[in-house]
């Protein structure tokens, strides 16, 4: 398998915090890798030194088989989309695009060459002699974009250019991305907090916790297989549920599900405190003892109801970490024992 990109114990500290501690990373030819994190974990961070502007305390940045650690910036062949884009306001789009071919001293022919042909790939011909300043988000984001491709580069790092976009443009943009990805085949290394961006674009998730990759594969994996309670807390849109694995016959553990592994049946009972209605699901927030736990069901019940319903599948952690996953017979129906009814 080749490798694109080769992150070798990176450390890297901002006074006494340490944001990458020992971290590792592989990044395969050619695929779409979202590193996924909450805000402060040091995504940004982990771009800034892979492009050379952080330096590292320790470890080595590999980029197609060379180490770049200690090249600077210019010298790496790697092209970095910024979450504010990073456009010069005073210049039109074509100018922004064709600026790193200028510095590099490229002939006016073949940037004129390059530059349309980027920008008939990105759908911005139309904005090409506009102020920058004059577009909207979505063609910022283009242009910015365009100004990465033109310079052909080894590896292509992008930090949350989404997140300035309203719902809509984010949704086209999140597509349009993908599909750009796929076509060029190029490498693209993605940081984002949002994991509707981090599900629809990956093809594998590393997941970024205390300076290091706690996981990684794709989405789905990352949701039905946590390694970690952690992350089965922090990936989905509700966290996954987690309770004593006593109420299961498994001492000295816990158990963890998601809110669609029920089903009729009396592994637990718990009282609920409140009901969400999403796209004709009804999720119920229940008490099981200390625990809070979140259910979907098709079923609605009341505030106070008491239910008991089981689990068709479980994960069993000790002391953290993923031991077991344990899966019963499935049962279509998602309906759930009213035990006050």
């Amino acid at each position: 398998m080749k490798y694109k990109l080769e992150l070798v114990d990176l450390e890297k500290s901002f006074s006494n915090k340490k944001v990458l501690d020992k971290l590792n990373l592989k990044v395969i030819d050619g695929e779409f890798l979202v590193v996924l994190g909450p805000s402060g974990e040091g995504k940004s961070t982990l771009l800034r030194t892979i492009v050379g502007i952080e330096n590292l305390d320790s470890g080595k940045i590999i980029v197609n088989g060379t180490d770049v650690t200690f090249k600077p910036p210019n010298k790496r062949n790697i092209a970095m989309v910024f979450q504010n884009y990073a456009l010069y306001p005073n210049m039109t789009a074509y100018e922004n695009i064709a600026f790193p071919l200028k510095m590099a001293r490229t002939d006016r022919n073949s940037i004129r060459s390059k530059v349309d042909q980027v920008a008939k790939l990105l759908n911005i011909e139309p904005q090409l002699n506009i102020n920058v300043t004059r577009l909207s988000g979505g063609q910022q984001q283009r242009v910015a974009i365009a100004r990465a491709l033109v310079r052909d580069p080894a590896l292509f790092l992008l930090d949350e250019p989404l997140s300035n976009l309203d719902a809509r443009v984010r949704y086209t943009s999140r597509q349009e991305l993908k599909r750009l990805q796929k076509e060029l085949s190029h490498t693209f290394v993605y940081v984002t907090h949002d994991q509707v961006e981090a599900s629809n674009l990956a093809d594998r998730v590393a997941v970024l916790h205390n300076g290091v990759i706690e996981q990684i594969g794709p989405y789905n994996e990352l949701y039905e297989k946590p390694n970690t309670q952690w992350v089965g807390d922090f990936i989905g849109t509700y966290p996954m549920n987690f309770i004593p694995g006593d109420l299961m016959g498994y001492p000295d553990s816990t158990i963890g599900f998601r809110t669609r592994w029920v089903s009729e049946g009396n592994d637990i009972t718990a009282k609920v405190t409140l009901i969400e209605n999403s796209e004709g699901n009804y999720f119920v927030h229940c008490k099981t003892g200390d625990s809070d736990i979140v259910i979907r069901t098709d079923t609605k019940y009341n505030v106070d109801d008491t239910i008991s319903f089981g689990l068709e599948r479980f994960n069993i952690y000790k002391n953290g970490v993923l031991e077991e996953i344990k899966s019963g017979n499935s049962v279509a129906s998602s309906g759930i024992n009213d035990v006050d009814n």
